[in-house]
Parts: C-alpha cells; structure tokens; sequence
C-alpha cells in the first residue's frame, strides 16, 4: 500500500480530541472498554468506532476476554507513528535544492 495512505491512516487516528483522550488513558497501561468509557462522554457505539480507527492505524491493540475487549498501546505502533512523522518532517536535500522557476 502507498506510504501516503498508511501516513494518513496514522495522522486520521491522532486527529480526533476524543481518541487523544483515550490514548491519554491507555499511557498507563492496558484498560477495558467499560473503563475507557466511564471519563469519556461516549456510547458504546461512539467508543468502538474510535478503537477501530485506532486499531487500523496500529497505534492500539485489543484482545478479548469473555465478553470484554481490552485495549492497550502498541508499542511497534507507537515507534512506526513516531518514524512516520519525522519522516514527513524531515527536509528531503534534493527537493530543497529545487527552486522555483517563477521569475
């Protein structure tokens, strides 16, 4: 798959105050669904589909225990997000050499 749409599957994720607010949470370590819920003024519904963005980005992972999914941050995730973005950041030499042809 292009990297520009992986960049963006990762960059969507980290776009949303709500799914801040559940990393913010889940910095302390693996939690249930109830109990990423309880601070959050979410549905169940509202909950999942933020998880399932968070999830498809790699940021977070979940397993299920009975009925319960829990979710914690990926750590492989995490060091692809922070690589993405100092990618994009980073300045490319040879297109700072290009200039523009205007005049």
């Amino acid at each position: 798959m292009d990297q520009s749409v992986e960049d963006a599957k990762v960059f969507k994720a980290l776009s949303d105050p709500k799914r801040l607010a559940i990393l913010r949470q889940l910095r302390s370590g693996e939690k249930c669904a109830c109990v990423l819920l309880e601070p959050m003024d979410l549905t169940q519904s509202g909950l999942s589909y933020h998880m399932k963005i968070l999830c498809d980005s790699g940021l977070v992972v979940c397993r299920q225990e009975g009925k319960w999914t829990h979710y914690r941050i990926s750590e492989s995730g995490k060091t692809l997000a922070l690589a993405r973005l100092s990618a994009v950041l980073s300045t490319d030499s040879k297109q700072s050499s290009d200039r523009c042809s205007c005049e």
